[in-house]
């Protein structure tokens, strides 16, 4: 008897979300748990904050790698890859802001000034930063529309403040609330694109909407709502129309948020693409695969101003964190040719599969890029803005100067550094599918 209820209890759906969950449950009591610790007057328990968030990122690796795909999921095999690349890239971010956390104000206290808890945002600071990597983590698993909304506001909203509380700069609240109202213009349009959605289908889980789509065709409202999801969702990727607050918010924020909004909001954003594409189909035609009329060229027209623009802009900038912004808008662009091409049963063709082999090789070559640079700002004296300012780094710190190149020309895509193979699986898929 008490077999029969274990079995039943592991069939159960909400047992089995708890179980994809686990990666999702340590981040929140570490989060809860730095937090508490940042309040502390001792410098030696806030110290830990950075510590207790890679050990818990660590955790939730080890989960992520064996949690299994989940059968009822859309996209079985997105949960397991999804959240195990998360977990990696947040150790080397929390490697990243080690020291860079609350640092002006540490250095005030250190110099004798009385403690003040409410000043002190290094808990602030790896709290929301786990909050927002759980929130990623969720978007991998998201099986419903509301699910996905809430999943991409909880990745979204502790950056607005990470952003805000980075620098003791002027230009970082600013920076701060130009992201969080720009932000809420994108939440509210792809939100209005779910209602539409769900006014078409009459449900907001995926699977019975992909099911409806299928059985009934998509009806115009269905169709303006996939749209509206699809350009509202673009303000987490940095695509156009909506990429236009990124150079701003990189550049007013310290070095190890920028990185930080460099890949996570990203990677939020195409997750749910995926998963809205998926829900739609591509038909097989002579052509190869190709997704509805009206979504197809809404993504052909955004990842064609998206690669322009980011290119062209980047080329007339001078300030570095400007630079690496264009850049990440043009990356974004990429990314977005391999949804065109949709999925296929060629691994060499496989576009889904390449947008997430191209995401785990940009996260690692922009943080490369980034991490040269906060540790160059580390140094006394040392302030990076201008592209001047990296003049004569190879001879100064070979090393770090090394790192900048390589991670340079791979985002450029020069043989036989890794941005080769990710535009190559990406741009290979996209001939095969026609595109």
């Amino acid at each position: 008897m008490m077999h029969s209820i274990g079995l039943t209890l592991a069939a159960h759906p909400m047992v089995e979300k708890l179980q994809l969950s686990v990666p999702e449950i340590i981040l929140f009591v570490a989060a809860v748990l730095v937090m508490v610790l940042g309040l502390s007057p001792r410098i030696q328990m806030r110290q830990m904050c950075g510590w207790i968030a890679g050990v818990a990122l660590l955790a939730s690796a080890i989960a992520a790698l064996l949690t299994p795909a989940s059968p009822n999921a859309l996209l079985p095999n997105l949960v397991p890859f999804g959240k195990t690349l998360i977990a990696v890239i947040g150790v080397l971010l929390v490697m990243l802001s080690g020291g860079a956390a609350d640092r002006e104000y540490e250095l005030e206290v250190s110099r004798g000034r009385v403690f003040d808890g409410i000043r002190s945002t290094r808990g602030e600071y790896y709290a929301f930063f786990l909050f927002s990597l759980m929130g990623l983590m969720l978007c991998t698993s998201a099986d419903d529309l509301i699910w996905i909304f809430l999943a991409l506001e909880l990745t979204s909203l502790p950056t607005y403040v990470m952003v805000s509380i980075s620098t003791a700069r002027s230009k970082s609240q600013e920076a701060g609330v130009k992201y969080f109202f720009l932000g809420a213009f994108g939440a509210a349009m792809f939100l209005y694109g779910f209602a539409l959605i769900y006014g078409a289908t009459g449900s907001t889980m995926l699977t019975e909407i992909a099911g409806s789509f299928a059985r009934d065709g998509i009806n115009p409202i269905g169709m303006l709502g996939l749209v509206l999801a699809v350009v509202g969702v673009s303000f987490k990727i940095a695509a156009a129309p909506m990429h236009f607050y990124t150079p701003d918010v990189y550049e007013g924020a310290a070095t190890s948020v920028s990185a930080f909004l460099a890949f996570v909001p990203k990677a939020a954003g195409f997750f749910v693409l995926i998963l809205l594409l998926t829900t739609v189909g591509w038909n097989h035609g002579t052509d190869g695969d190709a997704l509805p009329e009206a979504l197809h060229v809404t993504l052909w027209l955004m990842a064609a101003a998206t690669m322009t623009i980011g290119n062209v802009m980047a080329l007339l900038q001078s300030n570095v964190k400007r630079i690496l912004a264009y850049s990440s808008i043009a990356h974004s662009g990429y990314m977005l040719v391999g949804l065109l091409a949709g999925p296929s049963t060629g691994a060499a063709s496989n576009g889904l599969g390449a947008v997430l082999f191209y995401l785990m090789c940009y996260g690692f070559m922009n943080l490369g890029a980034f991490a040269v640079l906060a540790c160059l700002e580390r140094r006394p004296g040392m302030e990076i803005e201008d592209i001047d300012d990296l003049r004569g780094l190879c001879r100064r710190q070979p090393l770090l100067g090394g790192v900048m190149v390589l991670c340079s020309l791979s985002m450029l895509g020069l043989p036989p550094l890794l941005g080769l193979w990710g535009k190559l699986y990406l741009f290979t898929a996209a001939i095969s599918a026609g595109e």
